[in-house]
């Protein structure tokens, strides 16, 4: 009964688990794909952006496709317990949800062009669930590292909920806050549909076009 009541319920910082002060694990030093480190710090110029749309072993490989992304890794954002596992972040206890950190290189691409990948690659208005996945661990989410990706965020958030509207969908439910930490994930889920290309992906999006416009390069 208690994780079925964390799955569409997210904890408040008394109610979650306690967590740890260091990780209990160690992450891969290089991206499997991209050959890039995936922890900082990152080389001068380049920017970071995070986002939560599912599942995140078909999010990352979304964005590690992406050109002028440099590096990808996934973890948890958005919770209260401390360097979190996999486990904990399944029993809705930490309020975390599946994130995937995204390195860019805004001479190559913008921050507008990947939240137009963010909104097409997944069902925004779905809450604490993607498609046939449910928990508050799968809930849609921008962390934002500037006022600038924040007013870009939200102002992309209603730009898509008008075209979603105008085609009979719902209200978007992503939540859009300040970026906190970001507690990478166990080594298994780094770039995991690069090392099992039959693995399981319930990425999918609405089928509509956001109508971001492929903005100049820049941060």
């Amino acid at each position: 009964m208690l994780f079925s009541r964390h799955r569409n319920h997210l904890p408040t910082a008394e109610e979650a688990l306690k967590g740890r002060p260091e990780p209990g694990f160690r992450v891969p030093d290089r991206h499997t794909v991209l050959g890039n480190p995936l922890t900082g710090p990152y080389p001068e110029g380049l920017v970071v952006a995070d986002f939560g749309l599912g599942c995140f072993w078909g999010a990352e490989r979304k964005f590690w496709q992406a050109p002028g992304v440099w590096t990808t890794l996934v973890g948890y954002q958005g919770g209260h317990t401390e360097n979190p596992t996999y486990e904990e972040v399944c029993s809705g206890l930490t309020g975390h949800t599946e994130a995937v950190r995204v390195v860019f290189d805004p001479k190559i691409t913008s921050y507008a062009t990947l939240l137009k990948l963010f909104w097409e690659s997944h069902d925004p208005t779905q809450g604490f669930r993607q498609g046939n996945d449910v928990g508050t661990q799968y809930r849609s989410a921008i962390y934002t590292h500037s006022p600038e990706q924040q007013s870009r965020a939200e102002s992309s958030r209603a730009a898509y909920q008008s075209v979603l509207t105008g085609s009979g969908h719902g209200e978007i439910t992503t939540e859009i806050l300040p970026a906190g930490p970001f507690y990478p994930a166990e080594a298994y889920h780094q770039q995991y549909l690069d090392r099992n290309p039959g693995g399981y992906c319930g990425i999918g999006g609405t089928g509509v076009a956001c109508p971001i416009g492929v903005a100049p390069a820049g941060g």
